[in-house]
């Protein structure tokens, strides 16, 4: 079952997700992860909250980590915002954020999505969460699997 999350994306295609990562949140207080896993056994937005407690991004000081979770045999996503995030962001943000992923995912351009959403999120990051000097990488940009 493994194979098919290491199949979801190629290493070069992981890659270009864990540079826009480092690129978002060159302007950003923010941290984003992106984790895919091949089956959701719950609702998607319970298990990316799951995820997201797993993963201890719960931990960041502002508390404005942002998980893109992918679940790739059911052909699911979901995105979890920490409540600093969510406090601040536009009602829409989340939604609007799904669908630039969404419209990618459906024509099957996977890294496209990835990418775009992680741009689209660490652009509302740099609004509420902009960099200070003082900051530093509180989570690892790699791609975690399950």
């Amino acid at each position: 079952m493994q194979n098919q999350v290491e199949a979801f994306l190629t290493t070069i295609q992981e890659q270009e997700i864990v540079e826009a990562i480092r690129v978002a949140e060159n302007h950003t207080s923010g941290e984003i992860r992106v984790h895919i896993e091949n089956t959701c056994n719950a609702n998607v937005e319970t298990r990316a909250l799951e995820v997201f407690s797993i993963l201890k991004m719960n931990n960041t000081k502002d508390q404005n980590g942002v998980l893109i979770y992918v679940a790739v045999n059911d052909h699911k996503f979901g995105i979890y915002g920490d409540k600093g995030i969510n406090n601040l962001v536009p009602e829409n943000f989340w939604n609007t954020t799904k669908s630039v992923i969404e419209t990618h995912f459906k024509n099957g351009d996977f890294k496209q999505g990835l990418v775009d959403g992680i741009l689209h999120a660490g652009q509302q990051l740099k609004t509420h969460f902009p960099i200070k000097d003082s900051d530093k990488d509180e989570l690892s940009n790699a791609i975690s699997k399950g």
